[in-house]
């Protein structure tokens, strides 16, 4: 009883084959209709990539902003550190330290 399930019958073979060529020769005779899948999952994908993109350059604009937020901080930090060495350097009585530190500053 086992060997009849586990080895195919002729006609099992040939309905098989049958189905096979059934599938074919449908798609043939509609063979519009499966152009029209086609182009239309075609379009589905590419929206779907154009989707993915459009939130891709939305995170990125998200990050740049950030990113300019991130500078504009550093930069008065900057700022505000040299300000305070300058201040800090013009209680210098020789002015040596004074002088060195405009000079650093100046090449920036």
């Amino acid at each position: 009883m086992a060997s009849s399930s586990a080895s195919p019958t002729p006609g099992t073979a040939a309905e098989n084959s049958k189905k096979g060529l059934g599938f074919l020769s449908h798609a043939m005779k509609r063979k519009d209709s499966f152009i029209q899948l086609f182009a239309m999952t075609g379009i589905l994908l590419l929206s779907m990539r154009s989707l993915g993109q459009k939130y891709k350059i939305h995170n990125l604009e998200e990050d740049v902003r950030d990113l300019r937020d991130d500078h504009a901080s550093l930069s008065d930090r900057i700022r505000n550190i040299k300000r305070d060495l300058l201040r800090e350097a013009s209680r210098d009585s020789s002015g040596l330290f004074a002088s060195r530190l405009r000079g650093l500053f100046s090449t920036e």
